[in-house]
């Protein structure tokens, strides 16, 4: 295995890189492992400005960073910029609130003093997506660190360019480290680590946590979405299509908390699906970096396959193609035009799996119950959307829903402040929040007579 970077347009090799070697791994390992226990002897003030010292660094190379996500991702540059600008809050964020998250908590019982401390486990192995290459590292890393973590990150084997160019910035008291990971030396990397975190598919994860499970690592996975997008028959119609829209093709679908199943109620169907084909046809394809590009191309070519595949199979098992559904004829770059699926039905592909493209797949429901059972009739769990003018009605809605989070009256997203995962097959755990940096510390108690 190498680690091979393209040109979003061009298909040109821009970068590569060696795996280590197993021996090499094992080396990395003790070493940050070594350097892990003096960082943890640091009290979180100091761990946090060692952080803050990155996020300058970050900031000042923001330019720089962005324009590489975009010719290595091929995601339009202002969505790359948005990704760095928010990477640099989500570390500002961490520093400053973790001192008063990891504090020791002094807890009344019988003993003259008893508390509990948030202690670190030791060194972490992080295996990361391509798709938003700064945000997801950082995203693990950053609560991690704060609790006195060493983390060490196996980039995706596409987007090694801007990963070194990240890690650059790393100062070197950070136990904060690259690893050139051999596919094949996964298991090694998990056994010589303490716990372990990743982002990306079902069927990856599962591998993962079969081998995390072996030598019992503690693992967050966030997986798959697909998430739903209910339009009650009561919802302002324009503002849920213009936001469907906005969700489901930013990033050019490759997004795993994305809208994707949008559910609407037969009554408004027709006039919802009439504005989200509207907005949809304004999307302009071209070069990422391009001002006035609004939609990019996938990442890879087998990507764009897979999702075509999709969609040819949704029209031949009763699905209507309203819009795109046909590969252009673009001489370079993996380009698929945002295509909308109306009349989706359960023998369609698209009804069960993942769709990690610009594919709006539309689903109509008799009432507000039948759209919350189409939405919960799916193997993930990560977010849904509910639009109606019924506040009342869509909490009551919401708790029927079997995922990690429900936005009302707006597109799925995450938000630093609250805790972020899925449950199904979207996986286990929480990211984001005071919820984020618990997930990887010993909760140890303490007793004294």
């Amino acid at each position: 295995m190498v680690y091979i970077s393209r040109h979003a347009i061009s298909d040109n090799i821009i970068f590569s890189h060696d795996c280590v070697s197993k021996a090499q791994l094992q080396q990395q390992c003790k070493n940050l492992a070594y350097k892990q226990h003096t960082f943890s002897q640091l009290s979180v003030q100091d761990r946090s400005r060692l952080l803050l010292a990155l996020a300058q660094k970050i900031e000042l190379n923001q330019n720089s960073l962005a324009y590489q996500i975009c010719i290595e991702v091929g995601r339009c540059l202002r969505e790359c910029e948005a990704e760095i600008n928010k990477s640099i809050a989500l570390i500002r964020y961490y520093a400053h609130l973790a001192p008063e998250l990891l504090a020791n908590k002094t807890i009344a019982t019988q003993a003259s003093l008893s508390q509990v401390r948030f202690e670190p486990l030791g060194t972490l192995l992080a295996i990361m997506p391509w798709n938003y290459p700064i945000w997801q590292i950082l995203r693990f890393a950053i609560p991690a660190l704060c609790a006195g973590n060493a983390c060490m990150i196996k980039p995706a084997p596409t987007v090694g360019q801007v990963s070194q160019m990240l890690f650059e910035l790393v100062d070197e008291q950070l136990p904060f480290e690259l690893v050139w990971l051999n596919t094949d030396d996964t298991e090694t990397a998990i056994a010589q680590t303490q716990a372990l975190a990743f982002t990306g598919s079902a069927a990856t994860g599962r591998q993962l946590a079969s081998m995390a499970g072996k030598y019992l690592r503690k693992s967050v996975l966030e997986l798959g979405g697909s998430n739903a997008f209910i339009v009650l028959d009561d919802a302002d119609i324009e503002q849920a299509a213009q936001d469907a829209c906005y969700s489901r093709f930013r990033d050019a679908g490759q997004s795993c908390n994305a809208a994707k199943r949008i559910i609407v109620c037969t009554e408004v169907a027709d006039k919802f699906i009439t504005a989200l084909v509207k907005h949809t046809q304004k999307l302009k394809m071209g070069a990422p970096w391009l001002a006035e590009t609004t939609l990019g191309p996938l990442h890879r070519a087998d990507l764009r396959q897979q999702v075509h595949a999709q969609v040819t199979d949704a029209v031949e098992h009763g699905a209507t193609c309203l819009v795109g559904g046909t590969i252009p004829e673009y001489e370079q770059g993996w380009f698929y035009p945002a295509t909308i699926l109306d009349n989706v039905n359960p023998a369609c592909r698209v009804y069960h799996e993942e769709v990690f493209g610009p594919v709006a797949s539309i689903l109509r429901a008799k009432d507000s119950l039948h759209a919350i059972a189409l939405a919960n009739d799916n193997p993930y769990g990560l977010g849904a959307s509910i639009y109606t003018q019924n506040n009342q009605h869509a909490w009551d809605l919401a708790r029927q829903l079997t995922v990690g989070s429900v936005f009302i009256n707006r597109h799925t997203s995450s938000d630093l402040r609250l805790p972020f995962g899925g449950v199904k097959d979207s996986g286990f755990g929480r990211e984001l929040s005071e919820f984020g940096i618990y997930e990887f510390v010993n909760v140890k108690s303490y007793w004294q007579k």
